[in-house]
């Protein structure tokens, strides 16, 4: 699947964070994505063909 990732959007991945949350929201996008977690605040850096392996779902942030 083929995404379209903008920042300030909200992607679903496959795994959760060990607080639970499965939402992310895209803070830097590039060869690298800065993913910040919607349960816990917490950021990480993941490559971006990690993102596209594990994303399920993403929402638009108008």
């Amino acid at each position: 699947m083929k995404f379209d990732f903008q920042v300030g959007d909200v992607v679903t991945l496959k795994k959760q964070h060990p607080c639970g949350s499965k939402e992310w929201e895209i803070l830097r996008v590039g060869a690298d994505f800065r993913l910040k977690c919607l349960g816990c605040g917490h950021q990480i850096m993941i490559s971006r063909k990690q993102v596209e392996k594990n994303a399920r779902e993403i929402r638009k942030i108008p």
